[in-house]
């Protein structure tokens, strides 16, 4: 890596002023007799003729070492830096070039200097520097370096002797020893971690020596210490287990450390180094902690990951964890939400379901309050998803979940709602005990109810399982309450001959007209309490009427459909034939009274063929009963859903069952037969069969082969 004075400085050569090189008197003349700019200006000209792979003279080089080298300005050093890394220095015939002793001498000087900064350079520059020819007279200086006062000469120092020591050995051969002594000396952090990670890639041995005697202050380290640390533990551990337990307490106090950095990878150490329920809960404990703490929400999501990893191999340990992961959803990305639910869902048991039903329904209550915040919609959703799955598995928490859940079936949104209603209509058809508690619930919460698909699917759930003589007769009066009165026709006439009456006496006394061209090109002329007026009556409307009036008659098909099933249910609850014959006309007048509405031309919309159709089917029904008629309708629907949550749950069944499968192993043996050559069929043969089946010939030899006689 290099630094930011680095950086700069080759940004700064990578901009040369403009203009052609000059020839190699020019820049002698540069370096002689310039300023200080212009001998930065050579030496960038230089730097570019090297790079471009010209060949710098003996002659310019001198100039560079004479002129250019006893300069004190540290942006030029850093320039020579530059220079002598890439300038080559061997001639043609392969010798190494006199004028190098020159440098050597004066980047000896450079390393005895007192400004800290140009030695720390220096030491980086022979970090590059691949010559042991160049480097053996400078590695006395190197050495003295790592007392020097300042600890950026010897964090250098100490990187300079491990890259000398990688690349010559020969030049420095006690160089473990030399750190070590260095190491057990040094105080400063980025120090001891630069001489650290040398013992551990020069002698793994003398690391260990020295973590043993310092593995108790392993806590008061840095946390660059501390990293190379975690580091070497995980790769002795790996290579000799037997090591493992000399150093996991190490790991365990890591866990406290204050760098989250730290934490993560001991956590992630500690399960590869053992698989004991206390290190997986301790790791597990470390993880919630680096989620609920950490803002970033990549760090969250990559930290869950590991916990959803952990999840498959140890979910006995992290089921008692369930409350503790619970806590992650105080976060406000919906994908790390959504990714803690299906965790929490996974490991949910009976143990902590109603502690975990406890927590969704105050989520689910939170985002009530925060509507008007981003995702607060789609977290809702999943939150009703996740109670859905909950009460699915533990039925036993259905009943404190559903009047909860039911409440959003007012809500302005339809996806939490819609939602709801899955749930309801699975509940009331697996679980009889609670259909009286949900029909009841049902009924108190429809005339809240602001969405037509929303309304529809309840009133189909209301028409499907209310069984009893006084539930029927309270969605009766719910429907006609939605419905307002009957007939539809006379009585939207009736108000609108009202309305157009006391519109007209105001549009007398204002004056105001504007004229409108209707659908069929006719004139008609509306004021602006006539506007007023309209957008009053359809606020006033009942819900179920409101639909219908603006062109919805899909509503009203459901809504006969529902009619025709609670009209054929009533004489098997009710015995008075007066009240049976009463409901049924009722109903008829509701659907005559629908399919008038939707072809008198008052609605926004007229009716469809197929709604005409569905309304007409339901009247000859009612008019016509039969068994056939009143098993279709009331037998075959629900044995359809029944069969559709069944081929649902088999489904979902076989997700959790279906795990990740490795096929095919990193260390299985390779079929070699696969790569035989194919015949003229296009398929290949397995020589090892074809061997096998040919008859053994024996080869021939100059000796005699003796078989056995026959017998």
């Amino acid at each position: 890596m290099t630094s930011l004075a680095e950086q700069s400085c080759y940004t700064l050569i990578a901009n040369p002023q403009e203009g052609d090189f000059p020839n190699d008197q020019d820049l002698k003349q540069m370096l002689e007799k310039g300023k200080v700019g212009d001998k930065k200006e050579a030496i960038k000209k230089l730097i570019h003729m090297v790079l471009g792979g010209e060949r710098v003279g003996a002659s310019l080089l001198m100039h560079v070492i004479r002129f250019a080298m006893p300069t004190k300005d540290h942006e030029l050093k850093k320039l020579l830096l530059i220079f002598w890394e890439v300038v080559p220095k061997y001639t043609p015939d392969g010798k190494m070039m006199h004028e190098y002793i020159l440098v050597c001498d004066a980047y000896r000087k450079d390393l005895q200097h007192p400004n800290e900064y140009i030695r720390g350079c220096t030491l980086r520059f022979l970090c590059k520097l691949k010559e042991p020819e160049l480097l053996e007279p400078l590695m006395p200086t190197i050495r003295a370096c790592l007392e020097h006062r300042h600890k950026y000469v010897r964090r250098n120092a100490v990187l300079a002797i491990f890259t000398i020591y990688r690349s010559h050995e020969i030049l420095i051969p006690d160089a473990p020893e030399l750190i070590a002594s260095f190491l057990e000396q040094e105080q400063d952090m980025s120090c001891k971690r630069n001489a650290f990670m040398m013992l551990i890639q020069a002698d793994q041995e003398r690391a260990l020596n020295y973590l043993s005697s310092c593995i108790d202050q392993v806590q008061s380290f840095g946390d660059i210490l501390q990293l190379v640390i975690v580091e070497l533990i995980y790769k002795v551990c790996h290579s000799n287990p037997s090591e493992r337990s000399r150093f996991i307490t190490c790991i365990y106090n890591l866990l406290q450390s204050s760098s989250p950095a730290v934490k993560y990878e001991a956590a992630g150490t500690l399960i590869t180094l053992s698989g004991a329920p206390s290190a997986v809960k301790a790791a597990a404990t470390c993880y919630i902690e680096l989620i609920v703490k950490e803002s970033d929400n990549n760090v969250k999501l990559i930290v869950l990951d590991r916990l959803v990893a952990m999840a498959e191999t140890h979910d006995k340990v992290l089921q008692e964890l369930v409350m503790d992961i619970m806590r992650v959803l105080s976060a406000t990305d919906l994908e790390v939400r959504k990714k803690t639910l299906d965790l929490t869902l996974d490991l949910v048991s009976s143990r902590n379901i109603d502690d975990m039903v406890l927590v969704l329904k105050k989520e689910v209550i939170k985002t009530n309050e925060a509507v008007e915040q981003d995702d607060a919609v789609k977290y809702r959703q999943l939150l009703v998803k996740t109670l859905h799955q909950c009460s699915v598995r533990f039925p036993d928490v259905a009943p404190s979940i559903i009047p909860v859940l039911m409440e959003f079936l007012s809500d302005s949104s339809e996806l939490a709602a819609r939602d709801v209603l899955v749930f309801v209509r699975e509940a009331v058809q697996r679980f009889e005990s609670l259909r009286p508690v949900v029909l009841s619930k049902m009924i108190e919460v429809f005339p809240t109810i602001k969405k037509v698909r929303i309304f529809r699917a309840a009133l189909w759930i209301l028409g499907e399982y209310c069984s009893t003589s006084e539930e029927i007769q309270n969605v009766m009066t719910l429907i006609r309450q939605s419905l307002g009165e009957i007939p539809i026709v006379e009585d939207e006439l009736r108000k609108a001959a009202g309305e157009e009456d006391s519109s007209e006496d105001a549009t007398m006394q204002s004056g105001t007209v504007q004229r409108m061209v209707t659908a069929d090109g006719t004139y008609v002329s509306q004021s602006a309490f006539t506007a007023v007026a309209r957008s009053k009556k359809d606020a006033s409307r009942p819900p179920l009427r409101g639909f219908l009036m603006a062109g919805d008659f899909f509503a009203g098909a459901a809504l006969s459909t529902v009619l025709t099933k609670l009209a054929m249910r009533f004489p098997l609850v009710n015995p008075s034939t007066s009240r049976q014959n009463s409901f049924r006309a009722e109903a008829m007048l509701i659907m005559s009274s629908m399919l008038h509405l939707g072809k008198s031309g008052l609605a926004d919309k007229p009716i469809n063929d197929d709604d005409v159709d569905r309304i007409a089917l339901c009247l000859n029904v009612l008019s016509e009963p039969s068994d056939l008629l009143l098993e279709v309708f009331n037998k075959l629907c629900r044995e359809s859903l029944d069969k559709m949550l069944l081929v649902k749950s088999a489904e979902e069944k076989q997700k959790t069952i279906t795990k990740k499968v490795v096929k095919v192993q990193a260390d299985d043996p390779i079929r070699f037969g696969q790569l035989a050559p194919k015949n003229e069929l296009g398929q290949t043969e397995d020589m090892f069969e074809l061997t096998l089946s040919r008859p053994w010939v024996a080869p021939r030899r100059k000796t005699l082969l003796l078989l056995p006689a026959a017998s």
